[in-house]
């Protein structure tokens, strides 16, 4: 797989100005643990859409489990993937893979709704303001025992009384009931690499990372158009990252903030 960086200017305070150099660092405590991970098929491929190189990974309900992971056990925040994967050790081997998630603060904290193992630290956020956050409508995208959603911020907020045990706001929505945000560009002269996440008609979670820049309209048409899902939500731009563990794949970027984290079911 060929990898490509870009530099290009970013739109909101989470998006990188100018693009670095990814570094690709294996996680494993041996080689054993290594042989027996290339056994597996990744739940990762690469696929190009209108000229643009992308890695698409799917989560099934049926084999994998979604979780939010922001800090240690101290409340360190993990910051990276990297600090993620060497923190979990031999248990790395359940990991399917992970990528960042929405939005955050300057010190790694979530901007907008925030669950993790069904509790809520951070609330959902309607306000105004400025960047792709606030691009409206935003969304939500959570889930409990395997069923997956997303929605916008205003259906989440009066249709969904119960806490999920995962959830994250971002925003903006990319695909909202099989339509194209309505803010959203054909191709918009915004284009750096982003990441995403949309859910099709059978309850499989679709993540999709940028290998070089691209515009909000590419990615919302490829969610739309080739994934068919009827409701995507962008997650971030400039620091998008990938954790595929089969392919020994490690974005090494750092000072991020929320991970969606996908892990294999294991037998009972």
């Amino acid at each position: 797989m060929i990898f490509l960086v870009v530099s290009a200017i970013a739109l909101s305070g989470c998006e990188l100005q100018g693009g670095e150099p990814v570094t690709r660092t294996e996680i494993g405590s041996g080689s054993e643990t290594r042989v027996a991970l290339r056994r597996e098929a990744s739940a990762c491929e690469v696929a190009i859409f209108e000229d643009v190189p992308l890695t698409h990974c799917i989560a099934d309900p049926a084999k994998h489990k979604i979780s939010t992971v922001l800090a240690d056990p101290a409340g360190t925040a993990y910051r990276s993937l990297k600090t993620y994967g060497e923190a979990l050790g031999d248990d790395a081997a359940v990991v399917a893979f992970a990528m960042n998630g929405g939005m955050y603060e300057g010190d790694g904290s979530p901007i907008g709704y925030y669950v993790e193992e069904g509790q809520r630290l951070e609330e959902l956020d309607r306000g105004d303001g400025t960047g792709n956050f606030y691009l409206k409508p935003n969304g939500v995208f959570f889930g409990t025992d395997g069923f997956w959603e997303i929605r916008t911020s205003t259906d989440f907020l009066f249709n969904v009384s119960d806490r999920p045990q995962f959830g994250i706001q971002s925003g903006p929505m990319l695909v909202i009931d099989g339509q194209l945000h309505p803010e959203i560009q054909d191709d918009g002269p915004s284009k750096i690499v982003r990441n995403g996440v949309g859910i099709d008609d059978d309850g499989k979670a679709h993540f999709v990372i940028s290998e070089s820049a691209l515009s909000f309209g590419q990615l919302a048409r490829y969610f739309r158009d080739e994934l068919q899902t009827p409701n995507a939500l962008y997650l971030d731009g400039g620091v998008s990252g990938l954790w595929d563990p089969v392919t020994e794949r490690m974005d090494d970027i750092n000072n991020i903030g929320p991970l969606i984290v996908v892990t294999k079911k294991v037998s009972e």
